[in-house]
């Protein structure tokens, strides 16, 4: 089968289109026939330097990256799915999953069937960003109705599932963007839009019960910690907060890591089926753009999702 193989870390070019032997399924998985692939901020961090995942991955080397998929059942070992099945996954997260590729196996209980009304692509850019969100808001900070939540990079993959997940909940949904992305994230339900790039958001935003930080750490000071009411949260999503500093703030931090959840994703997938969520595709890309893909996810100026079609 055909795969996109790196051997090293380092920029996009080590990614390389090789043929690979398809994936044999053990007992309780699915052998996915996949069709798009969803591409995460995590990916080109894992390829670049690893971040997080290096000690695992360096181990592995040669690997294929990549966590979301979509397509169809090739071939089963477990009950829950038939032979050409559309499903989506966040398969395996954060082992490797092996997404960027023509087949991959999948656990079958991390798998759900894909909403009717949603492609392969859309189905592709939905299971990390959107359970990321989900577990986030949800679960960590346990949103309630008439709380008011800040969303930071509210135009972007996790952003602006986020901005949906807050608004069904019943909060009060304020996110940051560029000017270019007002009308996109006010669309999705927001209440209000700042400009991060007019001053810091520190200086426009206050007394919110919950930051969802999907910024670098070092921005915290001026685009999170200022917006909180006194015991708020800061959930983070690109590392754990230190006690110390949230205790400086007189708020709770929180760190964020996604897992595979199936009965999340399959909520997920109701509200996406009724309409009450939606998701957005920047654009797709054929699997050996891999690399441009990463290129410019790394800018970190995306709209919704980018998806690579197999």
């Amino acid at each position: 089968m055909k795969a996109m193989v790196m051997h090293e870390f380092g920029g996009p070019e080590v990614l390389l289109a090789e043929d690979v032997p398809t994936p044999e399924i053990a007992d309780g998985e699915i052998l996915v026939n996949v069709k798009a692939a969803g591409v995460n901020p995590i990916d080109y961090v894992a390829r670049s330097v690893g971040g997080p995942l290096r000690d695992m991955l360096e181990k592995s080397l040669p690997v294929i990256l990549g966590w979301d998929v979509a397509g169809t059942v090739s071939e089963t070992k477990s009950d829950r799915f038939q032979t050409g099945d559309k499903v989506f996954a966040l398969s395996r997260f954060p082992q490797i999953a092996s997404g960027y590729a023509e087949f991959a196996a999948v656990a079958a209980d991390e798998a759900v069937l894909i909403p009717r009304n949603l492609s392969f692509e859309e189905a592709g850019a939905v299971p990390l960003a959107a359970l990321t969100a989900w577990q986030s808001l949800i679960g960590t900070a346990n949103l309630q109705s008439g709380q008011r939540v800040l969303i930071h990079a509210a135009a972007g993959g996790v952003g602006h599932f986020a901005v949906q997940i807050a608004k069904h909940k019943g909060a009060y949904v304020i996110g940051s963007a560029s000017t270019q992305n007002f009308d996109f994230v006010k669309g999705l339900g927001a209440d209000e839009v700042v400009d991060y790039n007019e001053r810091p958001v520190g200086e426009q935003v206050s007394d919110v019960d919950v930051v969802l930080h999907a910024l670098p750490p070092e921005l915290r000071e001026s685009a999170s910690w200022p917006c909180l009411k006194p015991g708020g949260l800061l959930i983070s999503l690109k590392g754990p907060v230190p006690e110390d500093e949230a205790e400086k703030n007189n708020a709770r931090g929180a760190g964020m890591g996604v897992r595979p959840d199936a009965g999340q994703l399959a909520e997920i997938a109701g509200l996406l089926e009724d309409g009450t969520f939606k998701v957005t595709l920047d654009k797709t890309y054929p699997l050996e753009e891999v690399g441009e893909v990463h290129a410019q996810l790394a800018t970190g100026h995306t709209r919704g999702k980018i998806v690579l079609t197999i």
